[in-house]
C-alpha cells in the first residue's frame, strides 16, 4: 500500500460530491522566484497578483456544477462535486496541483492509505499551454481526462503525446490563420512579433510566421517575453520597438507574460504602434484601460465567441466571504475588489490598511468582473463543464449495447479510461444553442469574433466585435471584417501603414536590396520597352515588336511610325526643290526648242541635249517617288526609275562626250571615224547602255524586287517604314553600273578637254561629272550614318545635287549666250581660237 509523504499546503475551492471534478486556474497570475538551496525541503511558492479574470473562471466552474445538479435530465441522482487548485500560472505549481487532485487527499492523515484508482475522473484546466502541457503529460499516464478552456498550442492536438487532452478552445493553427489573414487582408508587409517565452508563444509566433511568409509578409524582428524576465530584459525589448520602422507588432503571448513589457511602453508613452493581439490578452481586463488607451488603443485581434448567460451574474452577486473559510480565495477576491484587508496576508496581498467588514455591497462596484455580457474564456469553461458531465452521463446511463460491459458503469466503479472514451464522442446543443463535440485531436470547430479596442463615452475601454472568422465556413468566406468600425492607434480610421519600404508604383519593379528581406527593396524605373503596370511588380513586361513604353513605363503604346511624307517640312522642301529643277529643265528645253536653228543648239547634237534634258526630267520627277508611305509600288518604282533615268542621263552625256571626241578627231586628215558616230550610232549607245540596265532591273524585279519593310533596328522607339532592296547584289549591280557609266564619261571628257574651239563642250562635261561623282561619294557615308527618315532624305539630295550639276554645268552657260550674249552665238565665233586655260 502507497501513503502521502507531504503535501503541497495548496489553497483550494472544495465541494464534495457523489463525481469530484478536478480544476486547475491560475487564481494568482505570478510565482515568485525561490532561490533553493537543495539542503532543506523547498517551501511552498509565494503567488501573487490576484486575477479577477481568472477567479471568475473559478466560478463559473462552480455555476455550471450547480446547473447541472439541479437538471433532472443530465446525470439525474448524481451530485457533482469539485476541487480546484491554483496554478499561479506557473508550470511547476501547475503540477503541483494536478498531482494534489490525482490523489485525492490534500492533508497527511496518520491511517490514510492510498486508493487504486484516483477519485478524479477529469479535471478542468489550464488556461496556460505551458501549464496544460505539464498536466496532461502527469494525468496522461493515470488515464485521466483533462478538459483545457485557454490552452491554444497546436501542439497539444498530437494524441500521441496527450491522448486524454480535450478542449473547448481552438488550436492556435486557426488562430494563426486567422492572424495571417488579418495581416495580408490590411496589405501589412513589415511587422514585428512578440511571443511568450513557452510553448504557447514558440509555436504560436512560428505557425503564423510561417503563413504570412508565403504571402510575402516580411519580418522586422522577434523577441520572447515572460512574467519572470528581469527589467533589464524588458528594457531591451522596449529599446528594439524604438528603434525598428515597424509599426505593426503581433503580440502572441498570455496576459500575464505581456503585461510587464505593457507596462513599461505605457510609462515609457511609446505610441504610433497598431498592436495585434492573440486570443490570450485581447480580451483582458488589466492592459485595456484608460491610462494604457494612448499606447495601446485600436488594438485588434481574435477572441473566442462569446456568449452571456444571465443567471450567471446573480450568483456572482451572491459572493460573500463569509461563506468561505479565511484561508480560501475569496478574501482575497474581497481585498482586490474592495481595496480593503481582512487582516489577513495571503499571499502578501495587502492593499489598504482600511479593514474589509464582509458586508460591502457588489451592487455599487463599477468593475468588468460582473459583465456578463461578453463571457468568451467563461463560456469555453462552462461548456468544459458541460462536456465532461455529458460524458459521465453516457458512461452511467448506457443505452447502446454495442459498447459492452467495459463501456458503462456506476458512480461507484468509474474509471478514468473510460470516461475519456465516452469524452471522445461527446456531441451535445447546450441550452445556449451551440452544438459542442470534439474532433478526432480534442479539439472544437475553430470560431473566433475579430476584437477592437475602442474607448466610448465614459472613458472606458470597450471590446468591440468587427468581424469574426469561421474555419467551418466556405473557402475564402471564412475572414469577415467591417474595416468601417475600426477605431485605430490613435483614433484613427484610416489603416495605418507597416512596409519596410513603400509600394513601387507602376512603371518600375522591385530590386531587393543586398542583405535585406525581400520586403525592403529600391524601386528600380522599367528599361526602355518595358512596362509595369501593376503597384510592386517583380519583373517589367517586354511591349510587343510594333510597340513601345509610354514615357512613364506604365503602358505599352504604339510606335512612332516614320518616313519622309509629303506633309513633312523637309518632305515639303525637298518636293519644292524636285519640281523646281523639273521646270528649269523644262524652260532650257523650251529655251533651245525655240533656237533650235542656233549655231551654239546645233553645234552640240540637239537631239542628244534634248534626250539629255528629258532624262533630267525624268531624275528630278523620280525623287518624288521616294516621299511618302512606302508601298510595294512605291519600293519597286523608286528603284527602278531612279537607275533608269540615271542610266538614261549618262548615255546621253556618255553620247555627247563621244561625239566631242570624235569630231576633233575627224579633222585629221583622212580620219574616216566620224562616220561611225552619226546619228544612228549615238542613238545606238544610249539605247543599248539603257537596256542593260533596263534588263538589270527586269532580273532584280524578277528575283527578289524591294518591298516595304518596317525597320525597328535602328530606333527602338521608333517605326521606320523603309524600302528594302530585295537583292542587295542586284541593287549594287543597279548603283555599280550607274559609277561605270559617270566614271567612263569623267575619264572621255577629261581627254577632250584641251581640244580647240571657243566652246568645247567637253570641258563642260567634265565638271559636271566632277560634281556628280563627287555628289555619290559622299553620298555613301552619309546614307549609312542617316537615321530614319532622313537616310530617304539624303538619297533624294543626292539626286537633285547630281541632277542640278548636269543641268547646270551643261546646259546654263549655253543658256548665257542664248539669251545674253547672242553675238557670240555665230559659227565663226564658235570655231574661232581662243586660248585655253587649264583645269
Amino acid at each position: 500500500m502507497c501513503k502521502l509523504f507531504g503535501d503541497f499546503h495548496l489553497p483550494d475551492l472544495y465541494e464534495d460530491g457523489d463525481i469530484v471534478i478536478g480544476g486547475v486556474f491560475p487564481v494568482y497570475n505570478k510565482a515568485l522566484e525561490v532561490k533553493h538551496s537543495f539542503k532543506t525541503t523547498p517551501t511552498p511558492s509565494e503567488c501573487v497578483s490576484f486575477d479577477l479574470r481568472a477567479f471568475r473562471w473559478t466560478q463559473i466552474m462552480i455555476f455550471a456544477i450547480n446547473e447541472i445538479n439541479q437538471d433532472p435530465k443530465l446525470l439525474p441522482n448524481v451530485t457533482l462535486g469539485y476541487r480546484i487548485h491554483d496554478s499561479c500560472a506557473s508550470p511547476s505549481q501547475a503540477l503541483r496541483a494536478a498531482l494534489t487532485l490525482v490523489n485525492g487527499q490534500e492533508k497527511i492523515i496518520p491511517e490514510f492509505k492510498c486508493k487504486g484508482d484516483s477519485p478524479i475522473p477529469a479535471i478542468i484546466g489550464e488556461s496556460g499551454s505551458s501549464q496544460s502541457i505539464v498536466i496532461a503529460r502527469a494525468v496522461a499516464s493515470f488515464g485521466i481526462s483533462m478538459v483545457s478552456y485557454f490552452s491554444t498550442c497546436a501542439c497539444l492536438s498530437n494524441k500521441q503525446e496527450f491522448p486524454t487532452f480535450f478542449r473547448t478552445v481552438p488550436s492556435d493553427l486557426f488562430q494563426a490563420k486567422a492572424l495571417a489573414q488579418l495581416v495580408e487582408h490590411f496589405g501589412w508587409t513589415w511587422i514585428a512579433t512578440i511571443g511568450g517565452d513557452n510553448e504557447y508563444g514558440r509555436y504560436g509566433i512560428q505557425a503564423f510566421s510561417e503563413l504570412v511568409k508565403r504571402a510575402g509578409v516580411c519580418i522586422a524582428f522577434s523577441e520572447t517575453v515572460l512574467r519572470t524576465y528581469s527589467k533589464e530584459r524588458i528594457l531591451k525589448i522596449v529599446d528594439a520597438i524604438k528603434m525598428s520602422t515597424a509599426k505593426v507588432i503581433l503580440a502572441f503571448a498570455s496576459e500575464g507574460d505581456l503585461y510587464p513589457l505593457l507596462k513599461e511602453l505605457v510609462q515609457q508613452n511609446i505610441t504610433g504602434i497598431q498592436w495585434i493581439a492573440s486570443e490570450a490578452w485581447i480580451t483582458a481586463a488589466r492592459p485595456s484601460t484608460k491610462q494604457n488607451f494612448k499606447s495601446l488603443g485600436g488594438t485588434i485581434g481574435f477572441a473566442s465567441r462569446k456568449m452571456e448567460i444571465p443567471e450567471f451574474r446573480k450568483f456572482l452577486l451572491r459572493l460573500r466571504p463569509s461563506s468561505y473559510s479565511t484561508d480560501s480565495f475569496i478574501n482575497a477576491f474581497w481585498e482586490t475588489l474592495f481595496g480593503c484587508t481582512f487582516n489577513i496576508d495571503i499571499y502578501g496581498s495587502t492593499f489598504s490598511t482600511e479593514k474589509c467588514s464582509g458586508h460591502e455591497n457588489l451592487l455599487k462596484v463599477n468593475n468588468s468582473f460582473f459583465d456578463i455580457t461578453q463571457l468568451r474564456v467563461s463560456y469555453n469553461v462552462y461548456k468544459a463543464v458541460y462536456a465532461i458531465a455529458h460524458g459521465l452521463h453516457s458512461l452511467l446511463f448506457c443505452e447502446d449495447e454495442l459498447l459492452g460491459v467495459n463501456l458503462c458503469a456506476n458512480v461507484s466503479n468509474i474509471e478514468p479510461w473510460q470516461v475519456r472514451e465516452h469524452l471522445k464522442e461527446v456531441r451535445f446543443t447546450n441550452r445556449l444553442g451551440e452544438h459542442v463535440y470534439f474532433d478526432r485531436n480534442g479539439d472544437p470547430t475553430a470560431s473566433y469574433d475579430i476584437i477592437n479596442w475602442q474607448m466610448n463615452r465614459n472613458g472606458l475601454v470597450e471590446h468591440v466585435t468587427v468581424g469574426y472568422f469561421d474555419a467551418s465556413a466556405p473557402t475564402g468566406k471564412e475572414f469577415v471584417i467591417n474595416e468601417d468600425s475600426i477605431i485605430w492607434h490613435g483614433n484613427q480610421t484610416r489603416v495605418p501603414q507597416s512596409v519596410c519600404c513603400e509600394s513601387c508604383p507602376t512603371g518600375t519593379r522591385k530590386a531587393v536590396q543586398d542583405g535585406q528581406p525581400i520586403c525592403c527593396f529600391d524601386c528600380i524605373s522599367c528599361a526602355d520597352g518595358e512596362i509595369s503596370n501593376a503597384t510592386d511588380s517583380l519583373e517589367c513586361m517586354k511591349c510587343p515588336l510594333e510597340y513601345w513604353s509610354s514615357e512613364d513605363r506604365q503602358r505599352c503604346v504604339l510606335k512612332e511610325i516614320e518616313f519622309l511624307a509629303f506633309e513633312d517640312t523637309m518632305g515639303i522642301t525637298l518636293m519644292i526643290v524636285a519640281l523646281f529643277g523639273a521646270c528649269i529643265t523644262l524652260v532650257i528645253a523650251a529655251i533651245f526648242r525655240y533656237r533650235k536653228d542656233t549655231p551654239i543648239v546645233k553645234a552640240n547634237n540637239s537631239e542628244l541635249s534634248f534626250l539629255l534634258l528629258f532624262s533630267l526630267v525624268l531624275c528630278f520627277l523620280c525623287s518624288l517617288t521616294f516621299i511618302g508611305k512606302p508601298s510595294v509600288w512605291s519600293c519597286v518604282l523608286r528603284h527602278t526609275l531612279f537607275s533608269i533615268t540615271f542610266v538614261l542621263c549618262m548615255s546621253c552625256v556618255l553620247g555627247k562626250t563621244i561625239v566631242v571626241l570624235m569630231a576633233f578627231k575627224a579633222t585629221v586628215p583622212q580620219n574616216n571615224v566620224i562616220k561611225w558616230f552619226g546619228a544612228v550610232q549615238q542613238r545606238f549607245i544610249v539605247c543599248a547602255c539603257t537596256f542593260v540596265q533596263i534588263l538589270i532591273c527586269v532580273t532584280w524585279l524578277a528575283v527578289a524586287p524591294p518591298f516595304p519593310v518596317k525597320n525597328t533596328r535602328h530606333h527602338n522607339a521608333k517605326i521606320i517604314l523603309e524600302c528594302n532592296v530585295g537583292s542587295p547584289i542586284a541593287f549594287y549591280c543597279v548603283l555599280g553600273y550607274i559609277g561605270i557609266l559617270s566614271s567612263l564619261c569623267f575619264v572621255l571628257a577629261f581627254l577632250a578637254r584641251k581640244l580647240p574651239g571657243n566652246f568645247n563642250e567637253a570641258k563642260l562635261i567634265t565638271f559636271s561629272m566632277l560634281i556628280f561623282c563627287a555628289v555619290w561619294l559622299t553620298f555613301i557615308p552619309a546614307y549609312v550614318s542617316s537615321p530614319g527618315k532622313y537616310t530617304v532624305a539624303v538619297e533624294i539630295f543626292a539626286i537633285l545635287s547630281s541632277s542640278f550639276g548636269l543641268l547646270f554645268c551643261i546646259f546654263v552657260p549655253k543658256c548665257y549666250i542664248i539669251l545674253f550674249k547672242p553675238e557670240k552665238n555665230t559659227k565663226r565665233n564658235l570655231m574661232g581660237k581662243m586660248p585655253s586655260k587649264k583645269l
